[in-house]
């Protein structure tokens, strides 16, 4: 456990001497990611899937705030879609217009969950998100993790059925808006997905601002439940097919990475908390308060002695 506080007061250190260098590089790191993986789901435009490109555009975003790099992801998007189907293009401006209406009209600052969570599900850990949202943000930065999961079944549709979109000729205009439609509305594992994540969001919230041990360690574990829960739910009542050991290890892993980010940023010792009141005109005032765990890190200095010089002194003092 020292090791590991130890280590954590190193990383603290190392990102506050550093700070200035390593957010452009965290935000050039996942604007690239993000890039990528429209690139290598919905590339259907050659010229935009050149390397050189997106390096430039995450070079780009890496100096700017993460509002522009989901204003060029979703560019990126249309664009590639734009060569498959003008109609599912026109639909998909629509839905992020009034994503960007809904969200920045109201709670602007948290557009990184936006690329992350089409990353989280790349990675099959897309329980993480909720996780580590419901401990650090408030309730309504479940609407980003929502439409970043709205953006990444979008990507999968698009994929799975870029064929049917291209050579789908016989239908006339207006029918092809009503298709595409109810591909999209009738998508049961992306409603019940999107429900799961809005669920973890509150549910680790609510739990981890209770004045309770172990808050957030309950508020991790329970979040996880209830989202399996839901899904579980959902599997039964929709009849939705969902990979159960995918699923599971999944879960796990959020956990894990839901615990790591308690011991970096909530480490606390409950076995020395103090309880104090105290009143003034008004109020009486109950306090509980909880000390952190921290431990000073190790200065190790290391003085070289020149033997040499040591043994020619001796036999000075020797002779003399």
């Amino acid at each position: 456990m020292i090791a590991m506080l130890v280590f954590k007061e190193k990383m603290k250190l190392f990102y506050s001497r550093f700070e200035m260098l390593l957010i452009p590089v965290i935000r050039f790191t996942l604007s690239l990611v993000t890039f990528l993986i429209i690139s290598r789901n919905v590339g259907f435009m050659n010229r935009l899937n050149s390397p050189v490109i997106l390096v430039v555009l995450a070079l780009a975003c890496s100096i700017m705030p993460y509002g522009i790099a989901v204003i060029i992801a979703g560019g990126l998007i249309l664009a590639h879609i734009s060569t498959v189907s003008i109609e599912l293009t026109l639909i998909l401006s629509v839905c992020m217009l009034m994503v960007a209406v809904l969200y920045y009209g109201f709670q602007p600052g948290d557009s990184y969950l936006l690329l992350i969570t089409p990353i989280f599900y790349i990675l099959k850990i897309p329980y993480a998100v909720p996780l580590l949202v419901g401990l650090s943000k408030t309730p309504v930065a479940a609407v980003p993790v929502g439409c970043g999961t709205f953006i990444y079944y979008i990507l999968q549709y698009v994929k799975q059925n870029a064929g049917v979109l291209t050579n789908d000729a016989s239908l006339d205009i207006t029918q092809k808006y009503v298709q595409i439609m109810k591909s999209m509305i009738s998508n049961k594992l992306m409603m019940l997905m999107i429900v799961a994540c809005v669920t973890g969001v509150l549910v680790v919230y609510l739990i981890r601002r209770l004045s309770i041990d172990y808050a957030w360690m309950i508020a991790i574990v329970v979040g996880a439940i209830a989202q399996l829960t839901v899904i579980f739910i959902g599997v039964y009542i929709f009849d939705v097919s969902a990979p159960m050991v995918e699923l599971l290890l999944g879960t796990l892993g959020s956990m894990l990475i839901a615990g790591i980010y308690n011991f970096l940023i909530f480490s606390v010792d409950y076995s020395r908390t103090e309880y104090t009141q105290f009143e003034d005109d008004d109020y009486y005032y109950y306090v509980k308060a909880v000390p952190k765990l921290t431990i000073s890190t190790p200065d190790v200095k290391v003085q070289k002695i020149n033997s040499t010089k040591a043994r020619r002194n001796g036999r000075g003092d020797m002779e003399r």
